[in-house]
């Protein structure tokens, strides 16, 4: 009956989430996905932006093509609460260090997008300057707002989207289409308009029922069409850029530039003969975006309450402002990876999930978010936007057809600890005298000075706590007192080290199986080096056990298969080429490693 149920066509594109299902379901499931990290679309992470950040270091250095921000404008409406008044400084200093450490992820080409307004333009322009003295750093008006807010000299109708490209990196902007208001001739005149004078733009093209089936190819200079209309006996028509009289002149694009511009052109009859125009013209972006598609309040607030049914976030952006801005970086890349680390409520990956509809791209997002709306908006909107392209109320709607537009998605879901978390799961080391000195009522500033720094640095630096590597003895039951929710109570819970340490390595997860209760992990590390990882629980497979294990799948360390093996527990595996690491060293140096960003 379930099968059945899931095979409906208006279920066929509905979400299932894994989180509802046991363990062993999700290990089949896994098993039976190959190249695990192409196949997904997307990363949901709960979590601080810094920590997020961190944790993408090894996997997606240079590998991001567009980051979009939108992060707090520090303004009464969307208020960032700090102590002693320093609400500026504050603010800069939390987007100073998540910026900083995104530009380690961008590419050399990538481009980073920020949503800002008046309050902090001025403030965020001069950080930008700082950290990217080497680029260029463009500012565009988005009327977002055509109602506008009144302050109390003007009414403010528009934001900023803040775009910042490398110096050296060429077309990292691609140009926009605007229509014509009448379109014009792809055949070219006057000046340099000849066949002779550029033969690649010389060629025909074929249309049936004025639409254009195909391309030609390029003749031989001794051949010349009978006209500029050939009809053939399959029902095509060949259209030469022949002009009325007589003279063969080329077409506005060669044959090596032809296909990628299809779409701008038209097929149309005049004086009984068929010709092509041009509808759209491929413009350098004007530095003001105007006009209803970037109304925040009908496709920023009003679309987001359609999808979830009530108003559960204040100011989303429109999408097809963010839509916009990711097609312009990305139009050449259409497999970009996009991240976002203030992701709000979801709109960057929404964009990224439409845009890959409209032009049939493969992109990839990244979200980042730890507010309580990340279960609430996010997630729920994603899952939402999959399965119908339209909604109301909170109810999908059907086109004419009573097709609903789904599309085919995977995305992962990833939950880090907090900050207080980890305070929660630090074991002091500290003295008898040390403890009694920091505890001192009298003693606050000094207990303070000592907390970050001493105790931080010193006395927690080999606390068991922050790396019991005891717990590798069992791998798929490490776990960490998490928050539960009340003030000051945790519980303890189970975190996925196979999943840390695919990320501590920077993987690029091809396959994941669970093979007579041992796990075995394939795929590549940033080098592109071919990576096998063995997990086990040591009391249930011992060494003889584990090399049984080995040879019969035939993993051996001599071979050229893989270049790096790593297993949890000492091994007794023949490595006369030092292939084989102990996971809990690596996991250990990965994660207390400090990145210099």
């Amino acid at each position: 009956e379930w099968d059945e149920f899931l095979q409906l066509p208006e279920y066929k594109y509905l979400t299932v989430d894994t989180a509802f299902f046991d363990q062993e379901f999700k290990d089949k499931l896994l098993a039976s996905i190959e190249n695990i990290d192409k196949q997904c679309d997307g990363e949901l992470i709960n979590a601080d932006n810094f920590h997020a950040l961190m944790l993408l270091l090894n996997k997606y250095t240079n590998e991001v093509k567009c980051i979009y921000i939108d992060p707090p404008y520090n303004t009464d409406s969307t208020p960032i609460l700090y102590k002693n008044g320093y609400k500026d400084s504050s603010w800069l200093s939390l987007l100073d260090n998540r910026i900083a450490l995104a530009k380690t992820l961008i590419s050399n080409n990538g481009v980073n997008v920020i949503a800002i307004d008046d309050t902090e333009v001025s403030n965020l322009s001069k950080l930008l300057d700082y950290h990217y003295s080497d680029s260029r750093i463009s500012r565009i008006t988005v009327i977002h707002n055509p109602k506008g807010s009144i302050t109390k000299d003007f009414n403010r109708v528009h934001e900023y989207a803040i775009f910042i490209t490398n110096e050296s990196s060429k077309n990292s902007i691609t140009r926009s289409l605007e229509k014509n208001s009448s379109p014009r001739k792809m055949r070219r005149w006057g000046e340099n308009s000849l066949r002779t004078e550029r033969k690649l733009s010389f060629y025909p093209i074929y249309v049936r029922d004025s639409k254009i089936t195909r391309i030609g190819n390029i003749p031989e200079d001794n051949f010349h069409p009978t006209g500029r209309n050939v009809e053939l006996d399959n029902g095509e028509i060949e259209i030469w850029p022949i002009d009325q009289n007589g003279i063969e002149r080329r077409w506005n694009f060669g044959l090596d530039s032809i296909h990628e511009n299809l779409n701008r052109i038209t097929v149309l009859e005049v004086n009984n003969t068929l010709d092509l125009f041009l509808t759209h013209e491929l413009t350098v972006p004007k530095t003001v975006w105007s006009g209803g598609d970037f109304d925040a309040g009908k496709y920023g607030n009003t679309l987001l309450i359609d999808i979830l049914g009530e108003k559960k976030f204040d100011f989303p952006k429109s999408i097809n402002t963010v839509k916009k801005s990711i097609h312009m970086v990305t139009a050449n890349n259409k497999k970009a990876i996009v991240l976002d680390y203030f992701s709000g409520s979801g709109t960057t990956g929404h964009a990224v999930i439409n845009l890959n509809k409209t032009d049939n791209g493969e992109r990839k997002y990244i979200l980042v978010e730890m507010g309580k709306h990340f279960d609430e908006v996010i997630k729920p909107r994603i899952k939402k936007v999959v399965y119908s392209e339209n909604w109301k109320n909170g109810k999908p709607i059907a086109d004419k057809n009573g097709n609903y537009n789904g599309v085919s998605h995977c995305f992962k879901t990833i939950r880090l600890e907090s900050y207080e978390d980890t305070l929660n799961n630090l074991l002091l080391q500290s003295t008898e005298t040390q403890a009694d000195l920091i505890n001192n009522p009298n003693n606050q500033t000094l207990k303070e000075d000592y907390m970050l720094g001493y105790w931080m640095d010193i006395e927690t630096r080999n606390s068991p706590s922050l790396l019991n590597i005891e717990q590798f003895e069992d791998p798929f039951n490490y776990q960490l007192n998490i928050g539960s929710g009340s003030v000051g109570a945790t519980k303890p819970t189970v975190v996925d080290l196979v999943e840390t340490f695919n990320y501590l390595i920077g993987l690029r997860l091809k396959t994941i199986d669970v093979i007579r209760g041992i796990k075995v992990v394939t795929g590549t590390n940033p080098k592109d080096e071919a990576v096998l990882i063995i997990w086990r629980k040591l009391k249930a497979v011992d060494n003889a056990t584990l090399e049984t294990f080995m040879d019969k799948q035939g993993y051996n360390p001599a071979d050229t298969e893989f270049e790096h093996i790593y297993i949890n527990g000492d091994h007794t595996l023949d490595d006369p080429f030092s292939k084989v690491k102990m996971t809990e060293i690596e996991f250990k140096r990965l994660m207390f490693d400090v990145r210099d960003v």
